[in-house]
């Protein structure tokens, strides 16, 4: 990329070199590093001098997420009746070229390259890129050895690599691929799902302590925590209005009707524990801030479920009506909204993207064991950054203080925080492979994956998806309430202690000097 900057020293050779001064840089000054970012250069290097600076570790995260958007940009593409009628000109799809296939498969019975057989393909490259990442990546905790190197640098040969892996993937025949990718998918479609249950309430407990500790302290605190309650419990209840109005009819959608109230019910009930006095005996800072946020998460499952449903078809004077959809008027046949298949698409990607980031950032925090622990942190100050944990230096035998391995070595010169990755490169590349392979099952409707089309995934639906939908409802408030009665259950024991973390507050900046935050 012209423009791109490398940073030297006084007396930098033209070879490689290797610069550090608070965080690790790698230094290269041969044009072919700074034009195509190929070699083991980061992709801070890989940027115009006039943009602002990035550090590395943002700067990755960044190309990886790009990565997998593109990737099921494509699949949304390949799944688009319309997309492939109008640049293919081709109502059946997309045919691998028949001499092609004759050499590969040996006969001329060959795979289609659109519809869900192609997003089984792209998704199949996209998955095995990051599990081939993740298992070379585990236990690495330096940012400065050379599997870190995988990580942050090599972005031209990654491409390609990936590029490669879903090639391969067009050459598997689809009496191949399908039954076993599919089984494949559904297991990491589920664990996805469960993932991002246990990172939402763990999200909602993190803030809620935060700010109750706050409120204890200050008038202004709980002035915050009241006014956001009331917030998210406005948004629930004006979510849970308009389900009513544009889900349900009189005439018809029973079903509609019986799941909105009971996961309303279900809202009152985690309500009413959050602050019933034997929970706050043994958790004093439950409250109902907690509850509200998770009000609101089951309002857009709800909302998430019965968008994908399929609509009924009722016959109300002398004409055929399609019901349980939002339309126009109640006394005209409603037709699907693609602007609201837009908006719940929208939201489920962006849980995708905070999954996949949170979860590798609690999994270099609290170890292997970070679904257990996030629970059990206790905040010591209140912040507004009420998502990143409090800065504490690593006790002895921590991460902070063990040795390395060999190929984790690092100098002395250097400060705690540049020897520590700000989130597990591992567990990065593990959650973007089960994400793989639940954007994979969501645009083909789960089990029902012959003939999707995405026309159909996110206006007509199908029971599969909507049961889904609903199975990851009542799975958050089983959750939910085993977080609230498991103490219940415990002997007495003394508080619990803040764990040793070592990572700086969002706002905060660390000089390499004196290793506090400035």
């Amino acid at each position: 990329m012209v423009g791109a900057k490398a940073v030297t020293s006084s007396s930098t050779s033209p070879r490689l070199a290797q610069q550090r001064s608070g965080v690790s840089s790698v230094i290269l000054s041969p044009p072919f590093y700074q034009v195509s970012c190929c070699g083991p250069v980061s992709c801070t290097c890989c940027r115009h001098s006039r943009w602002p600076p990035l550090t590395e570790s943002p700067c990755s995260r960044l190309f990886y997420i790009l990565l997998h958007v593109g990737a099921s940009a494509v699949c949304c593409l390949l799944l688009s009746r319309t997309v492939v009628e109008r640049v293919w000109g081709k109502a059946r799809g997309i045919q691998m070229p028949s001499g092609l296939c004759a050499h590969l498969f040996g006969h001329s019975h060959c795979p289609v390259l659109s519809g869900s057989g192609a997003v089984y393909r792209v998704c199949a490259g996209t998955a095995t890129f990051h599990l081939l990442q993740a298992v070379l990546l585990v236990h690495l905790h330096s940012p400065t050895s050379l599997r870190a190197q995988l990580h942050n640098s090599f972005w031209v040969l990654k491409l390609l690599f990936l590029l490669g892996l879903c090639a391969v993937a067009f050459c598997i025949p689809d009496e191949h691929l399908f039954p076993v990718w599919h089984y494949i998918g559904i297991c990491g479609g589920f664990t996805f799902i469960l993932l991002q249950l246990v990172l939402i309430t763990a999200f909602a407990h993190s803030w809620n302590k935060n700010w109750q500790t706050g409120a204890a302290q200050d008038c202004r605190w709980f002035l915050a925590v009241l006014l956001t309650t009331l917030g998210f419990y406005s948004m629930a209840g004006v979510a849970a209005v308009l389900l009513f109005r544009h889900y349900t009819h009189p005439a018809a959608c029973l079903l509609n009707k019986m799941l909105l109230s009971l996961h309303l019910c279900f809202c009152g009930l985690l309500s009413f524990l959050s602050i019933a006095p034997c929970i706050r005996l043994k958790q004093p800072r439950s409250g109902l801030l907690q509850a509200s946020i998770i009000s609101c998460y089951i309002m857009y499952l709800t909302f998430s479920a019965l968008s994908s449903r399929p609509p009924e078809s009722v016959i109300l004077q002398g004409q055929n009506h399609t019901l349980c959809l939002p339309g126009l008027s109640k006394m005209e046949p409603e037709i699907p909204n693609a602007s609201l298949a837009v908006l719940s698409a929208g939201i489920m990607y962006a849980c995708v993207l905070f999954a996949c980031n949170e979860a590798s950032y609690l999994a270099e925090v609290f170890g292997p064991l970070w679904m257990v622990k996030v629970y059990s942190y206790e905040f010591q100050t209140p912040s507004l950054c009420f998502c990143c944990l409090e800065s504490v230096e690593p006790e002895k035998g921590q991460r902070g203080g063990t040795a390395r391995p060999a190929d984790q070595d690092t100098s002395p010169a250097l400060p705690a925080q540049a020897q520590q990755l700000s989130y597990s490169y591992s567990a990065f590349h593990f959650v973007f492979f089960l994400a793989s392979l639940y954007v994979m099952v969501t645009l083909t409707n789960w089990s029902s994956y012959e003939g999707a089309e995405l026309e159909k995934t996110f206006t007509m639906g199908s029971w599969a998806t909507f049961w889904v939908k609903v199975a990851s409802c009542w799975a958050c408030v089983l959750l939910y309430l085993g977080l609230l009665l498991a103490p219940l259950c415990w002997s007495p024991t003394q508080e619990p202690q803040p764990l040793p973390i070592v990572r700086q507050h969002c706002h905060a900046s660390v000089s390499p000097d004196n290793k506090h935050p400035i």
